[in-house]
């Protein structure tokens, strides 16, 4: 899993199945399609942690997942990312940057809705502790956040 990191990315933010919020409480923000097919097709699937930026705006925490989610049995590979801070509205249509810097764990599936939610808990428990080593925390200043100024990101 290791071997594509850290893995810059961009993309536009697409409606997803909506099962983040509502569901697990959980939002996330998905990628396309053509983004999730333009990552290394050897990637490991399962959880990650990293630097993400909507727009021009302030780089945060976040934990991303890979993968067809066994628990809802997925039929098309997704990339779903959880930025670890709370947005007062939906960002869809806006760019979405981000940096993936390590590897949590492989996908699994669970018993339970609840099992699901308190290991995704878990997981940004552990992203946020390694966001915090040196190595991690560099990666947040890097250049790839900054989009070109003066560019137009859906008329924002």
């Amino acid at each position: 899993a290791m071997r594509y990191l850290p893995y810059f990315c961009r993309g536009e933010v697409v409606k997803g199945f909506g099962r983040g919020s509502r569901e697990l409480g959980i939002p996330t923000a998905n990628f396309s399609e053509q983004v999730v097919e333009s990552f290394p097709s050897d990637m490991s699937t399962g959880i990650y942690y990293g630097w993400a930026c909507v727009g021009n705006g302030d780089v945060h925490k976040m934990v991303l997942s890979i993968g067809w989610n066994p628990f809802y049995k997925n039929i098309k590979k997704s990339v779903e990312t959880h930025i670890i801070h709370t947005f007062k509205e939906d960002f869809y249509g806006e760019i979405l940057s981000i940096v993936i810097t390590g590897y949590i764990r492989p996908e699994k599936n669970f018993n339970s809705l609840g099992a699901l939610i308190s290991a995704i808990q878990e997981d940004i428990e552990e992203a946020k502790r390694q966001l915090d080593l040196p190595e991690h925390l560099r990666l947040k200043e890097d250049n790839f956040f900054h989009l070109p100024e003066g560019k137009i990101v859906n008329n924002h």
